[in-house]
């Protein structure tokens, strides 16, 4: 296939099957898209309805006709992209008249619906106890894409988890299906499988990196840390305690600080 121009000045051809495929593919991901679709035409146009061009992180694809109009739609495709970059789904029809604006003559204009697909930020739950149960609905609710690994048949249930994916296994059980630009928040039964959790998480190199536990236990994960030859920056990411401050107790309290901590992560990560 031919290379995307980085400016995204030339889009590459692909057939509506191949804009499908790339949607389809950034749905799957949880990744951001923006899609552009010929709705309407008015006069005389290059452009045919039902013609698609799509916005990925890899690139531009498909064509809503070419020439000036397409460099128009690309440009509000572009902006579409940014919002769903940031968590932000949108759709709209624009119009686009072939006229001097665009420096055609055609004098005809194009209806063309923008669409922004948000991205799901990806967070993989360690751990499927009482904090897990609560807070699992409440990051689906607010668009995470999650995915819950315990190592327990008996709480490694899908019915326990409506919205997420769930593995029975160990933390690397989420190296497959959690990006490395997401979250990995260790909340076990047991404290040396959250430590076990957050060294690999540090490993791999997750975005975002925590645990449920006190001031103590993330004094001790840090000790241990360092005498795992972790560095300080690495040691610095870790969030010990998870969650933002609000004097939670209660599993569903913890799980709400939780949430407020993902949302204000993603908000600061899209910025």
């Amino acid at each position: 296939m031919e290379a995307v121009d980085e400016a995204l000045a030339v889009p590459v051809g692909t057939g509506l099957a191949g804009v499908l495929r790339r949607v389809a593919e950034a749905a799957e991901g949880g990744r951001a898209a923006a899609l552009a679709t010929v709705i309407g035409r008015h006069g005389s146009t290059p452009s045919t309805p039902g013609q698609k061009l799509v916005r990925t992180a890899e690139g531009c694809f498909g064509t809503v006709g070419g020439g000036a109009v397409e460099a128009a739609v690309l440009r509000a495709l572009e902006e579409a992209f940014a919002r769903a970059g940031r968590g932000e789904g949108s759709a709209r029809v624009e119009t686009f008249r072939l006229g001097a604006g665009l420096g055609m003559c055609c004098g005809g204009s194009v209806d063309v619906l923008i669409e922004a697909m948000a991205a799901q930020w990806p967070v993989g739950v360690v751990g499927a106890g009482h904090v897990a149960a609560a807070l699992v609905p409440m990051l689906v609710g607010l668009g995470f894409a999650v995915t819950v690994v315990d190592a327990r048949e008996a709480y490694a249930l899908e019915e326990r988890f409506a919205g997420a994916r769930v593995l029975c296994g160990e933390p690397g059980e989420l190296a497959e299906v959690v990006p490395r630009r997401g979250a990995v928040l260790a909340m076990t039964h047991d404290h040396q499988r959250d430590q076990d959790a957050v060294e690999w998480a540090l490993r791999e190199g997750y975005a975002y990196v925590g645990a449920v536990g006190s001031r103590a236990k993330a004094a001790r994960t840090s000790a241990r840390l360092e005498a795992r030859d972790f560095s300080e920056a690495d040691r610095g990411r870790v969030h010990i305690p998870l969650g933002v401050k609000i004097g939670a107790r209660s599993p569903a309290e913890i799980a709400v600080s939780i949430a407020a901590a993902m949302v204000a992560w993603r908000a600061g990560a899209a910025d």
